[in-house]
């Protein structure tokens, strides 16, 4: 009951709306259990039983007769439009408590923080944003309103029986309790069946979901077999659960069937007694029977309502899981807005740890001036992904600060914060969509022109106007249709809209091919020009251009410095260089010698590199990329 009270406010907006379905509940029990009673008056006041010479004969009101069956028809119109208001209203409700639940689950899950979405499963939340809020819409018309329905015929048959015989009324009312309590009884067993049916079938969603992501990695690994079996044992285990289920309700079902049956034949055998007796008449017994009849299928079906209320009961204690869930990072009251940013940040001591048990940062100092470029170097697991992602506090620190321009970033609106900062990711996400709305999501308001300035100094826009639709040319889902260096240049464009005065970069060349790096190594020179930037570092040309090397390991700062200073050093620098970086020195020495043999008089920049080719391989059809 404490979810059912929690999911009412949801319904107060439409409290209105509700008031008329109520009513409409109203009019539809008391036009039909008011039929019975006409009937009642047609046979009593419409045919006039008289004998004559020992037999009975009737003599009929013509005119009453005619207006008895004329107020049955009008009673019968009304029940019928008030039935279709009830079910329209009830609809109605339902289908916008479900629209105002959905978003706000969507608008909670927008706020939380990197953490949730680490812990958390895609299918579990697809399932309560679809099935758990449908089985609620459900509940508004087919549980609250129907079972606030059967309640109403109840009321009223039960008054006018006790109006007319309160001997018979007490009879034919005796199985009551029993359809309650079995009906109680059935509820408490099908909650936590119906419970367990919505988890598994947001297992079966997330088996599902997963293997479609992956059906490349599935395909190359020739495991559909394996994702086939496992999707059948999700739909398997829901059909068995549904199953349970329905047994429950079909072993009810007979029992309210057997207790409506042995109610009539009852109250038909007390009722013909008491008429024996003179205690009561015909059409008085007719009624009784009537409003019996009328009260078979409401009462039958309290069951289902009793299911529609239990499946709403566990739905919404999913749907408050989703509801209640709080971001480890908040906005302070009164947090400022960061304006004119210069894009000085440093890390003051900073520790961070997902958890109480184990660092995965500690006691790092960074200072980034404005313009800077900051490589982030170390093995796998040192901490280099975790220092970028706390700047735009995707986490929180756990120890220290970090500041921008002097303040900590956790005193800064979290809008204001982001927006200072262009994040170009190794895993770039492309939406489905055109690529010139890719290229605009973070200022949708940009121009035609604006887009494509940051294609061009993103080294893409002549891929784009090659395609038959240019820059309307359909993007698949995550991006499917382009390549990798494609999809990274799309999204140095995507940064480079927003002009932010802080970048993080998460170099993902090492996965493309020497054109392709060239390229991306163009746009990066274009997109670091006079902004702070900070670049977990895999290429050597990358690390060699970056002011300072922050070396990590086991999430602390061993060295820093520049290539140079760190190559005389025999410590951690120097392995990865002697492991990683050594091939691709040879390889770039070899390059510059063989252009220096071709254009003796090419330049060299300040950094050793030779300087960028005046001639740019033209992209290909593919974009010259992987």
């Amino acid at each position: 009951m404490r979810s059912l009270l929690r999911l009412m406010r949801f319904f107060v907006p439409y409290r209105w709306s509700l008031s008329l379905g109520f009513l409409s509940v109203l009019l539809a029990g008391v036009f039909t259990m008011a039929s019975p009673l006409l009937i009642n008056f047609a046979i009593r006041f419409g045919l006039n039983p008289v004998k004559e010479n020992g037999a009975t004969v009737i003599h009929g009101n013509v005119g009453f007769l005619l207006l008895a069956c004329g107020a049955i028809v009008a009673f019968a119109i009304g029940r019928g439009l008030s039935a279709f208001s009830q079910q329209y209203l009830g609809e109605s409700i339902g289908q916008k408590i479900a629209y105002d639940i959905r978003n706000e689950i969507y608008d909670n899950l927008q706020r939380l923080s990197y953490a949730y979405h680490d812990k958390v499963q895609t299918g579990q939340i697809m399932s309560r944003v679809t099935q758990d809020v449908e089985s609620i819409r459900m509940f508004v018309n087919m549980g609250f309103l129907r079972t606030l329905y059967i309640f109403v015929l109840l009321a009223v048959s039960m008054v006018g029986m006790f109006i007319i015989n309160w001997q018979l009324a007490i009879v034919s009312i005796v199985t009551i309790p029993i359809l309650a309590w079995r009906s109680f009884r059935m509820a408490r067993t099908a909650r936590p069946i119906w419970l367990q049916v919505q988890e598994n079938l947001a297992e079966v969603t997330r088996v599902a979901e997963e293997a479609l992501t992956g059906i490349r990695v599935v395909k190359a690994f020739t495991r559909e077999d394996f994702e086939s079996q496992k999707f059948n044992k999700a739909s398997r285990d829901q059909a068995d659960l549904s199953y349970q289920a329905s047994l429950v309700n079909a072993h009810n079902q007979p029992l309210m069937q057997g207790l409506g049956a042995f109610q009539i034949a009852l109250t038909v055998g007390v009722g013909a007694w008491l008429i024996t007796r003179g205690q009561l008449s015909g059409p008085n017994l007719l009624t009784f029977t009537l409003w019996l009849n009328l009260l078979q299928l409401p009462v039958r079906t309290l069951g289902f309502a009793i299911t529609f209320i239990a499946r709403c009961i566990s739905s919404s204690e999913r749907i408050f899981e989703l509801l209640d869930a709080q971001s480890a990072v908040q906005e302070k009251p009164g947090a400022r807005a960061l304006s004119n940013a210069e894009g000085h940040v440093r890390f003051e001591d900073v520790g961070f740890g997902y958890d109480k048990l184990s660092a995965v940062l500690q006691h790092v100092d960074i200072d980034a001036t404005p313009g800077k470029v900051i490589a982030l170097l170390g093995p796998a697991g040192s901490g280099k992904s975790t220092v970028v992602n706390l700047i735009p506090r995707f986490y929180d620190v756990t120890q220290g600060r970090i500041t921008i321009d002097g303040t900590d970033i956790r005193d800064l609106t979290l809008d204001s914060l982001r927006k200072t900062i262009g994040i170009v990711q190794q895993d770039v996400f492309l939406f489905i969509g055109t690529i010139r709305d890719n290229i605009a999501y973070g200022r949708p308001d940009a121009t035609q022109e604006d887009i494509e300035r940051a294609a061009k100094a993103a080294r893409i826009h002549d891929f784009i106007v090659s395609l038959p639709y240019g820059y309307d040319e359909w993007v698949g889902e995550r991006g499917v249709t382009l390549s990798g260096g494609q999809k990274q240049r799309i999204a140095i464009a995507r940064t480079l809209l927003l002009d932010p005065r802080i970048l993080i970069f998460d170099d993902s060349t090492a996965s493309v091919d020497a054109q392709t790096e060239f390229l991306i190594q163009q746009a990066l020179q274009e997109l670091m020009k006079g902004r702070t930037t900070f670049v977990i570092a895999q290429r050597l040309r990358t690390i060699m251009r970056a002011d300072e090397i922050v070396v990590l390991d086991r999430g602390r700062v061993v060295e820093r410095g520049r290539h140079e200073e760190l190559i005389k050093q025999e410590g951690l620098y120097h392995r990865i260089y002697d492991l990683e970086l050594k091939d691709q020195q040879e390889a770039l020495g070899e390059i510059v010698s063989a252009r220096a043999a071709a254009a003796p008089g090419e330049q060299r920049n300040g950094h050793g590199d030779a300087a960028a080719p005046a001639m740019q391989p033209a992209p290909s059809a593919s974009g010259g990329a992987a």
